[in-house]
C-alpha cells in the first residue's frame, strides 16, 4: 500500500453526506449497505465512509457469534461502497443510483478486528482513473488504529 496519500487540490469543495443522502447516490439496501455517512468527500479525490458497527448487524449471529466480529470481506465492501459514493459525487447528479460493479481487490490486509460498538472509518483516495475504470486504496481504522487496508478497482 501507499503510505503517502495525495492531498486533495487547494480550495476544493469537502462534501458530507448523511444516510439519506447516501442511500439517494448508491443502490445498497439493508442488509448489505455497509456506510451510514460519508465525510470529508473531495471529488474526484477521495472520502472518508463512517459505519457505526452494532451488536444488531445480521451477520454478527453466525461469524463467531461468542465473539462477534465484523468479517473482513464486509469492511472492503464498505471501502467500496465509500468509493462509489466518490465516484457518483464526481461524476454528478445523472449517476444518482447507477450501478459500480467490483473488478479486483488487490493488497488485502486485516490487522485487527472490527467489534460491535466499534465507529469503523474508511478512507479512500482516487489512485488513477482510466476511462471507466476507477482504482483507490483504502484505509479501515478504529480510532488510530488501522484495521484494514485494500486497493479496489471498480467501473
Amino acid at each position: 500500500m501507499n503510505d503517502v496519500q495525495p492531498s486533495p487540490p487547494a480550495g476544493a469543495e469537502v462534501l458530507e453526506f448523511d444516510a439519506n443522502r447516501v442511500l439517494a447516490m448508491i443502490p445498497h439496501r439493508y442488509p448489505f449497505i455497509m456506510i451510514d455517512r460519508v465525510r470529508n468527500c473531495v471529488r474526484d479525490y477521495g472520502a472518508t465512509g463512517i459505519k457505526n458497527v452494532t451488536l444488531g448487524e445480521p451477520y454478527f449471529r453466525g461469524h463467531f457469534p461468542s465473539r462477534p466480529v465484523m468479517p473482513g470481506v464486509l469492511i472492503v465492501e464498505a471501502m467500496a461502497q465509500t468509493a462509489a459514493v466518490v465516484v457518483i459525487a464526481t461524476l454528478g447528479e445523472s449517476a444518482l443510483g447507477k450501478l459500480v460493479y467490483f473488478m479486483s481487490i488487490e493488497n488485502a490486509r486485516f490487522r485487527h478486528p472490527v467489534f460491535p460498538g466499534d465507529v469503523l472509518c474508511l478512507d479512500v483516495v482516487k489512485r488513477q482513473k482510466r476511462a471507466q475504470v476507477w482504482k483507490f486504496d483504502g484505509t479501515g481504522r478504529v480510532g488510530d488504529k488501522v484495521v484494514a487496508e485494500a486497493t479496489i478497482t471498480a467501473m
